[in-house]
């Protein structure tokens, strides 16, 4: 059966949505479990303080998701030494993002340069009517314009499908679980369990205690692991629904394909990337090299999203020659 553009944005879609609810359960679980740890014994029903670390945790997700939503992309922005330019200052890659964001039927972008030789861009925003695009300056130098739009085409996609609100929210929620844990870790550490020492002359209430608290820890150091591999995941399919969205921009899916495989043969990594932002590119700009494994990818395998394009369009997948050519970089 032949995939459409439809059907690979509409299955992708679903799957992203399902693991963003995945991150809200368990930052909710890991807020029960931690107040029912700490809560039992203390003369309340550890219920009460379980559903009230629950309430909290998933309070301080969305108050944290809120933030990021306000000002996110400035700090983004920032810390990827990204500047400003204007049209005179760079006409051809206003030219390109003009006439992606006319296909994509969404308003036009602010633009931002990164002086980096590494060819990389990424977008961010809260919506399209605030949205940025970035683009390296070795993107510019490397690609050419059929090329140059297939990149810029993927990027106006995420702006589009609103993925770069979503990457926020989510990057966000996963950093208030892991600030959870170590917050947990730390009073473990320092009390031992508090209020649960005073349990041992209830029957038995200081062995449940022990148990919940041991539940707790292992929670905290699991919690953030299982999150950050759903990040990924969540970054994974995004991907492959921006390269299908870009394709049906250009109609042209010759150069997104191309631009992947120079993007791949190109073993510089960016300068001012880093493990919070490295997500938001359309390659790995860390540029890890094998080991590591797909669960731990934030971005799909090359080989692959050149295959899934072809597939788009009717052709056959690369030769094993050319998959180990572009394999190593996720």
């Amino acid at each position: 059966m032949t995939t459409t553009f439809y059907s690979e944005q509409a299955a992708n879609r679903r799957n992203s949505f399902l693991l963003a609810l995945v991150v809200v359960a368990v930052l909710a679980v890991f807020g029960f479990v931690i107040g029912y740890a700490v809560g039992y014994g203390s003369g309340a029903s550890p219920i009460a303080w379980g559903i009230g670390a629950l309430v909290i945790a998933v309070a301080f997700g969305t108050l944290s998701a809120v933030g990021s939503f306000f000002g996110g992309d400035r700090l983004v922005l920032a810390s990827s030494h990204a500047r400003e330019v204007t049209a005179q200052q760079a006409p051809q890659v206003y030219n390109v993002v003009g006439e992606m964001a006319t296909a994509a039927g969404v308003p036009m972008p602010r633009v931002y340069i990164i002086d980096d030789p590494s060819p990389n861009a990424f977008a961010t925003g809260r919506d399209p009517q605030h949205s940025s695009v970035a683009i390296t300056t070795g993107l510019l130098d490397k690609l050419n314009r059929e090329e140059l739009q297939g990149v810029l085409g993927h990027e106006m996609s995420h702006i589009r499908n609103y993925d770069i609100r979503f990457t926020l929210i989510v990057g966000v929620m996963v950093g208030s679980i892991a600030l959870l844990a170590q917050l947990f870790l730390r009073y473990t550490f320092w009390f031992g369990g508090g209020r649960s020492r005073d349990d041992n002359n209830n029957s038995g209430g200081g062995g449940l205690a022990v148990v919940f608290m041991i539940v707790g820890v292992i929670m905290a150091i699991l919690a953030p692991i299982f999150t950050a591999m759903v990040q990924m995941a969540v970054s994974r399919q995004r991907e492959y629904l921006a390269d299908a969205s870009s394709v049906q921009l250009t109609r042209n899916p010759h150069g997104l394909e191309t631009a992947l495989a120079k993007l791949a043969a190109d073993k510089e990594p960016l300068h001012s990337a880093n493990g919070a932002t490295q997500h938001l590119y359309i390659v790995n700009p860390l540029k890890k090299l094998g080991g590591g494994g797909a669960l731990f990818s934030t971005h799909p395998p090359i080989a692959d999203r050149i295959n899934r394009l072809r597939q788009l369009t009717g052709e056959g997948p690369m030769d094993p020659v050319e998959v180990r050519q572009l394999s190593g970089l996720e």
